[in-house]
């Protein structure tokens, strides 16, 4: 039958072995001589030999001379992993896998990544870039802990938290005829060739739905239907948070009736307890990200 070993007997033996005696190893470790002696003894009947010679007391034997480096390389170990598992316990290591939509991803993430791998430089942050559709369907579906998104249709998979609301409003080029109005109304947009998009289903069951219905293209890709707007070819509907900032050509103008928003929050599994890695960006998320304005 193999013995089944102790760390704290290990260090006594490690420490009456540079101290040189019991008396000296009790001090460093501040412990009693009985218990180190007596921690020591079982140690040996469990091994079946004895580690040190009767006297000078920290002189070890052969058989402990073929412990001592096994012992050290046991305890290192020991210490090793039980330092990794409270630091990742503690959710200061770990990995956390998170998808966000686009617009998130490009304008938020930057700054609050920066800011979350400084305070925790031992998480690693595996970013999914992806639709809002795909982005609850990957939280579903346990292939990421968290998602960033707004969340189209009920499912009784996730659970939603809400993080702020951005604002829908038309897209159109600078020198469109509407790109001087300070807000539009739908019916402003009547007989405009309208772009559809991911984000344009915000507009189903609204008065704007016909917009929707009616549209000449529909884009599913940011980077085509930017070119598109750019080039004159229609006007679209978009979140204010996905309007490129940088853009010299299009205007972002706020639709007001009827006055739409895209809620944004954190979404995770209902069923699934998160690692403590993914607490943590979780709690920063909801720290830094709550009631966000969208500018």
């Amino acid at each position: 039958m193999i013995p089944e070993l102790k760390i704290q007997p290990l260090r006594y033996v490690v420490a009456v072995h540079t101290e040189g005696s019991i008396q000296g190893a009790a001090r460093a470790l501040h412990r009693s001589q009985p218990a180190i002696s007596m921690a020591i003894r079982e140690l040996e009947e469990r091994l079946g030999g004895r580690l040190f010679e009767r006297s000078p007391k920290g002189t070890l034997t052969p058989f402990g001379e073929y412990c001592l480096p096994r012992f050290e390389d046991l305890i290192q170990q020991h210490d090793r992993l039980a330092s990794d598992l409270h630091r990742f316990a503690l959710g200061h290591q770990g990995r956390v896998t998170l998808a966000t939509v686009p617009s998130v991803a490009s304008r938020l993430m930057p700054d609050f990544l920066a800011h979350f791998t400084t305070e925790y430089p031992n998480i690693n942050i595996h970013l999914h870039d992806e639709n809002a559709e795909f982005v609850c369907r990957l939280v579903a579906n346990g292939e990421v802990d968290l998602g960033i998104s707004s969340v189209w249709a009920e499912d009784e998979r996730l659970v939603f938290t809400p993080l702020f609301e951005d604002n829908v409003g038309v897209v159109v080029r600078q020198d469109h005829p509407l790109a001087n109005q300070a807000s539009l109304s739908w019916q402003d947009l009547a007989g405009e060739r309208f772009i559809a998009n991911g984000t344009t289903r915000l507009l189903a069951r609204t008065p704007a739905a016909s917009l929707v219905e009616n549209s000449d293209f529909y884009m599913s890709n940011m980077i085509s239907l930017l070119a598109m707007l750019e080039a004159g070819r229609g006007i679209t509907t978009l979140p204010r948070l996905a309007f490129p900032k940088a853009s010299d050509s299009l205007r972002f103008i706020p639709l007001d009736t009827p006055r739409l928003v895209r809620h944004i929050g954190i979404i995770k599994r209902a069923d699934r307890s998160l690692s403590p890695s993914a607490r943590a960006l979780e709690q920063m998320i909801l720290g830094r990200l709550s009631g966000v304005a969208i500018a």
